[in-house]
């Protein structure tokens, strides 16, 4: 059917359309910091169904959708179309039920987090500390607190163990977790700038300095089984085609990669380089919001041993876990989901 939607106010930012038994679910998203109550009912002139919002305030809304159902139109309600009471009564159950399905689906509940390298690809090294170890290390870290502070958010990892897994691989294992965040957990290293530390966390986008696009083609670079290494590359267009249809994605990875950054300076007193971004594949790959951690860097020696070691580990851990929490409540908070 045709959609009109009449926004002068432009509070509507995405709407989606799902199939259910007997009908079609729709969900309006709306801007934040937007309240507005609903109304729907039909055109007396037609078959349409129209949606009034009406302005008001958070505490006001929270009143009245305490105990709100999903709301379903019968077929016997519509000008021109009957329906027994029985049917009707099947169809709201039916409609009900999956309408439920749908919502679950899209509550914050999967974190999957990537410890970058393993296996024969063992990242970069310096004085015989390896990136491959301590990020896979980090990454159990940050999915322990999750289980243990979050418990309805169940935790994937695309690998727990010393193995290669395909850098086209990762992100489709995310995909088919259905997860609501990828974060991608690395170490950085300048061999011949030992002093340079601190951490630095990227989104998807266009590299605006040297030193993003030397990370980025570090981390993009595959280490075959045979030894053979092999640097891919996302073209720009590649890059404008992911924002156009994932741009909801790039905003919500920005907000995240920024709260990371903002835990390891207030927080774990750690120097932060910043938000930047990058054309990591890894992260092109992962259709959710994502991100790439540096947590610091193994060729600097002070930084070394405190990544190496189980309070530094477990600090950098923690500043992840913060990360996720509050974007995970902020999320919930901007859906009205209750999260008592």
């Amino acid at each position: 059917k045709d959609i009109v939607v009449d926004d002068r106010s432009n509070v509507i930012e995405n709407i989606n359309f799902y199939n259910l038994p007997g009908g079609m679910g729709v969900d309006i998203f709306l801007g934040n910091d937007t309240f507005y109550e609903a109304d729907a009912y039909p055109d007396r002139n037609g078959k349409d169904v129209l949606l009034a919002l009406t302005k008001t305030t958070r505490e006001k809304l929270v009143q009245s959708t305490l105990d709100m159902k999903p709301f379903a139109w019968s077929k016997a309600k519509l000008p021109g179309i009957t329906s027994d009471k029985k049917s009707a009564g099947i169809e709201r159950a039916e409609i009900d039920t999956s309408y439920q399905k749908i919502k679950d689906k899209i509550k914050f509940d999967t974190v999957v987090l990537d410890a970058g390298h393993g296996g024969e690809d063992v990242g970069t090294h310096h004085n015989g500390v390896y990136e491959k170890n301590v990020v896979l290390t980090i990454a159990k870290k940050v999915g322990g607190y999750i289980n243990e502070y979050l418990p309805d958010v169940n935790v994937v990892y695309t690998r727990k163990d010393d193995r290669l897994i395909d850098l086209y691989e990762r992100g489709p294992i995310a995909n088919r977790a259905e997860g609501d965040l990828f974060v991608s957990i690395h170490a950085n290293a300048v061999p011949s700038a030992p002093s340079a530390h601190g951490t630095e966390t990227y989104f998807l986008g266009l590299e605006r300095s040297k030193t993003a696009l030397r990370v980025m083609e570090r981390e993009n670079t595959v280490v075959n089984p045979d030894g053979d290494n092999e640097t891919k590359k996302l073209t720009q267009e590649d890059l404008i085609i992911y924002e156009l249809a994932n741009s909801g994605y790039i905003q919500n990875s920005q907000k995240l990669a920024a709260m990371v950054e903002q835990q390891f300076k207030n927080r774990a007193n750690r120097k932060s380089r910043g938000v930047k971004q990058a054309r990591f594949v890894v992260l092109y790959q992962a259709s959710m919001p994502a991100i790439l951690v540096e947590t610091g860097f193994i060729s600097n020696p002070s930084e070394a041993k405190y990544l190496t070691s189980d309070y530094g580990q477990n600090i950098i851990a923690s500043a992840i876990f913060r990360a996720i929490r509050d974007y995970k409540e902020q999320f919930e908070k901007s859906q009205h989901f209750n999260t008592n």
